[in-house]
């Protein structure tokens, strides 16, 4: 079978000038440091307890149990045979990385067309904001007699995702009444957190109640679409097992330690010297693909949440040889790239003049599709695009957008997907998380945490009145109000 390929030419001096491109010295003066982020997370990556504690248990779940596997597509398919609609709730990866698998492996429209779904369910995403005007409409609309919900958090206290389950919850118990957990599978942690106790006092009460599923230790949100996505693609029909067999594929090619043999320590490396030494700070992930816009999105949260950071990381090793990742506030970094997802054509015609005429600050990934499982041929008579396939035109818009980057000296590299298919979409996921892994190493970051992201929820929490909220958090925000001069709202 064909594997993904990587063209990094535009990345170099020789394409785009020397002023922004790489340069074999660039090269030169981080083989050690890749050196030293391969040896680290290899040896991380080596042993259980380090992988689970550390947050790199990703690495592995390519590599689940073939029954476990089994068991989940059986459950999706059940699902899929009972019910006409899915809610599921979730937030940052338990939404991005699901709608990312629908878009590029499901028909589009999915929803729309019976034909395409081939008998399976709808799937609507919820829970993954606070706007009310979504949910409302669904609850309206949906026969809760026809819909199963599948709720994925895991500590089952993230506001959005808790707020609309309390609110499906509801809507299912006064509609198909006192069984209707029969209805509801959570997705949660194996042992404690709020959601897991629901699931141990109704499952206790009804067996067929509330079944779930773990989120397993040592995965974060973000890296965790082949843990926790593996029940929708059960239910929207793909086939887990050609999703796994991508993700191992890349596993075995980013296990290498030669930098041009492993496209995920290149693609850091390169992304490093644009950022650090070519002041390149945004990346923007443009694929020419339609269903592949989604999962620019999701590459967007991975790469923000992984590599956006304020503090340098210190590792300590302890006597039994285990390491621990602490924040090392003496030295603040406050680097990471900004991540932004377009998708050409369509943004050709917008974000696409500053990228050739705008400040060169940017780097420009690609990612290009050689088949499309349904191609159209425009007809004859109809001038120079006469007789011309889609699928080609596309890819020719790809081109010419690279020629004219290249033309401006703007870098820019290409992911090139034989098709989007369950396996190489597989492969493209894994590669992504591979590559931010190691450009968190070459930037002395750790990319397996997210403080920044526990401001707004602690505010939110505090302006609730949540019970348990540390004294110290709740005196930061007293001491930090937010300042309004009313002059200046007008």
């Amino acid at each position: 079978m064909r594997k993904i390929r990587f063209d990094f030419n535009n990345m170099f001096g020789f394409s785009v000038g020397s002023t922004h491109g790489v340069a074999d010295a660039d090269i030169r003066s981080l083989k050690n440091g890749i050196a030293r982020a391969h040896s680290h997370l290899r040896r991380v990556l080596a042993g259980k307890t380090n992988r689970v504690n550390l947050g790199l248990e990703w690495a592995m779940l390519p590599y689940q149990d073939p029954r476990t596997i089994q068991a989940i597509q059986r459950l999706g398919n059940e699902i899929a045979a009972k019910f006409d609609n899915v809610i599921s709730l979730g937030i940052g990866g338990s939404y991005l990385g699901l709608k990312a698998a629908q878009d590029a492996l499901a028909p589009a429209y999915y929803n729309e067309f019976p034909s395409g779904r081939k008998g399976r369910p709808r799937i609507y995403f919820e829970g993954n904001n606070l706007d009310p005007e979504t949910l409302s409409v669904l609850l309206k609309n949906l026969d809760p007699k026809k819909t199963f919900v599948v709720v994925i958090s895991k500590s089952g206290e993230t506001t959005e995702t808790k707020a609309a389950f309390l609110l499906v919850q509801r809507w299912l118990k006064r509609r198909v009444g006192a069984r209707y957990g029969r209805q509801v599978v959570a997705v949660t942690d194996p042992s404690s957190g709020t959601l897991r106790s629901i699931v141990k006092a109704e499952s206790a009460a009804d067996p067929k109640s509330f079944r779930s599923l773990p989120l397993l230790k040592g995965v974060g949100g973000r890296y965790s679409e082949f843990n926790m996505g593996l029940l929708h693609l059960a239910v929207i029909g793909i086939d887990i097992n050609e999703v796994l067999a991508g993700a191992r594929s890349m596993a075995r090619r980013c296990s290498s330690p030669g930098l041009f043999k492993n496209p995920a320590y290149l693609y850091a490396a390169l992304a490093v010297i644009q950022y650090r030494r070519k002041r390149k700070p945004i990346t923007i992930l443009m694929p020419f693909s339609e269903g592949l816009k989604s999962t620019a999105d999701w590459y967007c949260q991975l790469l923000a949440e992984s590599t956006g950071k304020k503090f340098a990381r210190k590792v300590v090793i302890k006597p039994s040889g285990l390491e621990q990742w602490v924040p090392d506030k003496s030295s603040v970094k406050n680097v990471g790239r900004t991540p932004i997802a377009t998708r050409g054509t369509n943004d050709l015609h917008s974000v696409q003049q500053n990228n050739i005429e705008g400040e060169n600050d940017k780097v420009v990934t690609f990612i290009r599709v050689e088949k499309f499982s349904h191609d159209l041929r425009i007809p004859r008579n109809a001038g120079f695009l006469s007789g011309k396939y889609y699928g080609r035109l596309l890819s020719l818009a790809q081109e010419a957008t690279e020629w004219a980057l290249v033309r401006e000296k703007r870098p820019n590299c290409a992911i090139i997907m034989p098709e989007v298919s369950a396996f190489h979409w597989g492969e493209l996921i894994y590669f992504f998380e591979m590559a931010t892994a190691c450009e968190g190493e070459l930037l002395g970051i750790n990319a397996f945490d997210q403080p920044g992201v526990e401001g707004y929820k602690n505010y939110m929490y505090y302006k609730l009145r949540k019970p348990g909220l540390p004294p110290d958090v709740a005196a930061l925000i007293r001491q930090h109000p937010l300042r309004k001069k009313p002059s200046l709202v007008i």
